[in-house]
């Protein structure tokens, strides 16, 4: 691939702030961990910014500064920091990782334009209605925000199939093989992000940008007219901050509803509306409700004009107490009826209960410029994890990470915030199997920033894992890709989801052109890398926008949704970190469909493959000694070779693993911690009546 192909995606953030309007997230930040949001009064918003501020790039390359007192970087050692750039010919590196496949991008989903000139360019920048004339757009720039409108984004996956969401549309993947994937079809209905869940026949897409049609069309919208001189005396961009582009009949900025009954021939039978359109959502199952499912909406972007979708405002709090900011939306959906979805509820997650004031969270102020450092009202949600199985939900709301009650759905309830001067804008959410940790994730500079180099402290654009307990959360510690990572590459935290290892708290995530990277957090106050992943720099000279968007287990592999590649497929295979058993007893749960927002419990089969993984952990942290270790290997393995040809125990082997437990449930009781004490009792529950 030549150079001039892969400056699609430089400075890719440009291209969002001129698509999108979008949050800020250069400012976003936050107070202790340790200490609640300050309460507030109602207040005017944050004042808009001039027309400069708004026309700079957000995510404009930065030096590294000096490493804060106290904090370290990444290792420069690692072998994944010097990696040879390219596109489909770039170095590779893994530890625990196999790659399987990648599948590039359907054509459909290529801009097809390498040069700048092309007219490709000049027509899709004149599709997505960016108010800005053309010829005040840098050539290698117009180039960047057309390639942009094609980028993929997140997975959901159900039975053999997996979803990949794109600026452009949604494809759909047949991995009933997963070594021999193959596309079953591509839908494009542009409007981006494109992020994707699935439930059912339904399938639910997310769209934000202003050339969303109702209709799906390609050919977005008319160019806003040139926006008219100042008046005398009055700075260029005071007297109303950049306008949204004109009204339009069939612009649809929301949540789009396909029936996926023939999967290579999905149909849009809903589309509802939203007043900031919908950067994510999330599904919402209600356990004593089955004929319904909830989405909840986190819209990012501009407010949308009253003459486009009435009752919208993006006015401060103080000024119309009806504003679209400061809230999510909820979306009821009837399983039988999706046409009659509509929105049911506009939750003000960030109230003050003292007051009453509806901005009542505040970011506290975050590291960086002096703007940076100030703090700023949290007016939105980015991402909602949903545990239902413990009516709880983890919200990464920009300036906040939010613990909420939804065991009402459709009326969600704050119960705790944190936030952290180490973070920059809090993302997405995850939360252990057991309810106890909740992973979050930090996007500093938006993803299109080189954030893991060797300066970049470690605290910075990180996890960072709480404890949870009694509807409480309480920082416990930081987790940041260890390798450092050149200025060419854009890096940090990013979606994951866990991998169900029985005993074990692990998370896989994406990290942009970090790569892939496998944690685990067990120990939540040490987590440490067991696996990765990673590619080269798109190119070695200039930052160009590419890696993963998520990374995401299910079924038995990883997938990786590459935004400038396509799709990727791996597996796990055995270190000092993670054994074979381990690995087998995580691919005995099966689920039927995967939207990681919407997390399941975890529940394994008591068969002696997962006995097999609690034995090899106890083995690991010394937790028996070598002779117990090593008569329980024996007994199981008698076990399984014994089994007669229907595969059942006979009643001899039985009978022997099953005097090995009061043993095990003694030493739980005395175990050096709790991971070893609740995989000492998960074992002898098995041994005490193993599955065959």
């Amino acid at each position: 691939m030549n150079r001039v192909h892969r400056v699609a995606f430089r400075l890719a953030g440009m291209a969002v702030a001129a698509l999108l309007l979008c949050s800020r997230v250069s400012g976003m930040q936050v107070k202790s961990p340790a200490s609640p949001p300050a309460p507030q009064t109602a207040a005017p918003a944050q004042e808009e910014p001039t027309q400069q501020e708004d026309d700079q790039n957000p995510f404009a390359p930065e030096p590294a500064g000096p490493l804060p007192a106290g904090m370290t970087g990444s290792d420069v050692n690692d072998p994944r920091a010097n990696l040879t750039p390219g596109l489909y010919n770039a170095g590779e590196t893994s530890m625990g990782l196999k790659h399987v496949l990648l599948l590039k991008k359907p054509d459909a989903f290529q801009l097809g334009a390498v040069d700048p000139d092309d007219p490709k360019v000049g027509k899709t920048i004149g599709q997505l209605g960016i108010p800005v004339p053309l010829s005040k757009i840098p050539k290698p720039l117009q180039l960047v925000i057309a390639q942009l409108a094609f980028s993929n984004s997140d997975l959901a996956f159900q039975g053999n199939h997996l979803f990949q969401g794109n600026f452009y549309g949604v494809n759909i993947f047949d991995v009933s093989n997963p070594a021999q994937a193959t596309l079953l079809t591509s839908m494009v209905c542009p409007g981006g992000q494109g992020d994707v869940s699935v439930y059912e026949n339904l399938l639910f897409m997310s769209v934000e940008m202003p050339n969303g049609r109702l209709d799906c069309g390609t050919q977005g919208f008319p160019p806003a007219p040139p926006e008219p001189p100042p008046v005398a005396g009055q700075e260029k961009g005071k007297e109303k901050g950049r306008r949204p582009p004109p009204a339009q009949k069939d612009r649809f900025r929301g949540v789009r509803i396909f029936d996926i009954s023939d999967i290579k021939n999905p149909k849009q039978v809903a589309a509802v509306q939203t007043c900031r359109g919908s950067h994510t959502h999330t599904l919402v199952l209600d356990p004593n409700d089955k004929n319904n499912v909830y989405i909840y909406v986190s819209g990012t972007s501009f407010v949308r004009q009253p003459e486009e979708l009435a009752g919208c405002s993006g006015e401060a709090p103080d000024k119309d107490p009806n504003t679209a900011l400061f809230r999510i939306d909820v979306i009821k959906v009837p399983v039988a009826a999706p046409q009659e979805a509509k929105i049911v509820s506009s939750p003000r997650l960030f109230i003050d209960p003292r007051t009453g004031a509806m901005n009542g969270l505040s970011n506290g102020g975050s590291h960086g410029s002096e703007k940076d450092k100030k703090p700023a009202d949290t007016d939105q949600c980015h991402d909602i994890t949903v545990y239902s199985a413990i009516g709880l939900a983890a919200g990464a709301c920009s300036g906040n990470g939010i613990l909420l009650d939804i065991k009402d759905p459709v009326h969600p309830k704050r119960l705790d915030a944190v936030n952290d001067p180490n973070y920059s804008y809090w993302h997405s959410a995850s939360f252990s199997n057991d309810g106890t940790k909740v992973v979050f994730t930090d996007e500093w500079g938006g993803g299109l920033g080189a954030r893991c180099r060797a300066n970049d402290p470690n605290k910075w654009g990180a996890d960072a894992i709480f404890h949870l307990k009694d509807d409480k959360l309480s920082l416990a510690s930081y987790y940041k890709l260890p390798a450092a990572q050149g200025d060419t590459k854009n890096c940090v935290a990013h979606n994951g989801s866990l991998i169900p290892v029985p005993g074990r708290d692990i998370e896989v995530q994406a990290w942009y052109q970090g790569g892939v990277s496998v944690m685990d957090f067990t120990d939540a106050a040490h987590p440490v890398e067991i696996a990765y992943f990673d590619r080269g720099p798109i190119d070695p000279k200039m930052l160009v926008l590419g890696g993963y968007w998520s990374a995401y287990w299910y079924n038995g592999n990883i997938y990786g949704s590459e935004i400038a590649r396509g799709l990727d497929v791996f597996e796990l295979t055995p270190t000092k970190f993670l054994t074979q058993n381990e690995i087998d007893a995580a691919k005995t749960v099966r689920v039927a469909e995967l939207n990681v927002q919407n997390q399941q419990k975890i529940e394994w089969p008591a068969q002696l493959v997962v006995a097999k993984a609690y034995v090899d952990q106890l083995a690991r942290s010394q937790a028996l000694p070598a002779t117990r270790i090593a008569a329980l290997q024996k007994a199981i393995e008698s076990a399984e070779s014994s089994q007669t040809s229907q595969g059942k125990l006979t009643q001899s082997n039985l009978t022997k693993l099953k005097r090995m437990a009061p043993s095990l449930e003694k030493s739980a009781a005395t175990a050096k911690s709790p991971a070893d004490a609740s995989r000492l009792h998960a074992l002898a529950q098995i041994l005490k009546q193993p599955a065959a």
